[in-house]
């Protein structure tokens, strides 16, 4: 009889940790969710004022090898203590000048930020590009028209000292296979 009361216990510790194991893991996903990384303070690196050398590529996707170089200056704010940001760009070159503005979002919930981007040409954002930063590179992608077919385009923030950065985006017209680049930006922090 002890035997069998032992078997009985034993039985039903068993069931009661097979009950509850999904309780453990559900407990441990959300801890996992809630200890997610903070972005929101990821672009901080860039508020002030910047040098910035753009090389641009002439007619991307059409097999150009040709590049427009064009220096100025950025200017990055911060918005929303740092939760949101805008960075306005003026660079003049062989072609002209090139004014543009970008607005850049963090979404708290997808811990992501959304970078919409408009020149003084067109007066419209862009489709936006969202990513994040992993290991101090912060990558973003889209997807848009452009000539007529749908590309992906890929934004990515590399090299970040506190002095200077590069950015480089880059348009893909066959699924992210490969990338052309066709704007690099690097810029040198002006001291004040």
């Amino acid at each position: 009889m002890k035997a069998t009361n032992s078997c009985r216990k034993a039985l039903l510790v068993c069931a009661l940790l097979l009950v509850l194991q999904p309780l453990r893991v559900a407990s441990a996903q959300q801890n996992a969710a809630t200890t997610q990384r903070d972005g929101s303070h990821d672009f901080d690196f860039e508020i002030g004022t910047w040098k910035t050398h753009l090389s641009r590529l002439d007619h991307p996707l059409s097999g150009s090898h040709t590049w427009i170089e064009y220096d100025g200056i950025s200017v990055v704010r911060k918005i929303w203590d740092g939760r949101a940001n805008m960075v306005e760009l003026e660079v003049d070159g062989p072609t002209g000048c090139v004014e543009g503005l970008n607005l850049r979002l963090y979404n708290p919930q997808s811990h992501q930020w959304s970078l919409n981007f408009a020149n003084v040409r067109v007066g419209t954002l862009s489709v936006p590009t969202v990513g994040e930063f992993k290991n101090g590179r912060g990558e973003f992608y889209d997807r848009e028209e452009f000539n007529g077919r749908m590309i992906l385009v890929r934004n990515v923030w590399m090299d970040i000292t506190a002095n200077s950065c590069r950015f480089e985006q880059a348009f893909s017209d066959d699924g992210g296979k490969t990338w052309e680049p066709n704007w690099i930006a690097v810029d040198t922090r002006i001291e004040k």
